[in-house]
């Protein structure tokens, strides 16, 4: 019984002492999580706004708010082309298709910490400079 009090003691005494580290990695966990949601939210149309204005300064969230801004134009001119030239409406809908697959690859993307751009239309987003 003797040996087990002496381990007992350093036990009580780590937990009186102050420790920052778990509460900095909680913090960073926290702001991480954070940005994942906000990292997400860019893909899904309107919602890029919201992650626009809470988190445009983080290079993570930025990346993939260029990259859902590509997908939110590609819905708005696919928008308007089925609007003028109905005709060729099933056309139009395989690209809508097209980007929603591109979105959920971005998600999934988002999700696992990557920076990976869209494939044949991620390029583009380097054009956009905020």
């Amino acid at each position: 019984m003797e040996e087990g009090q002496p381990d007992q003691e350093p036990k009580e005494g780590a937990q009186h002492a102050p420790n920052e580290t778990p509460k900095a990695e909680a913090k960073h966990e926290a702001k991480k999580e954070t940005n994942t949601v906000l990292a997400i939210l860019a893909y899904i149309g309107p919602l890029i706004v919201v992650s626009y204005l809470l988190a445009k300064d983080d290079p993570f969230v930025k990346f993939h708010i260029k990259q859902g801004l590509l997908l939110v134009i590609g819905e708005v001119a696919i928008w308007m082309l089925m609007m003028v030239l109905w005709i060729f409406f099933p056309i139009l809908q395989l690209a809508n298709v097209f980007l929603f697959v591109l979105a959920v690859v971005g998600i999934i993307r988002a999700v696992n910490g990557e920076m990976k751009e869209l494939p044949l239309v991620g390029h583009l987003a380097k054009n956009f400079n905020f």
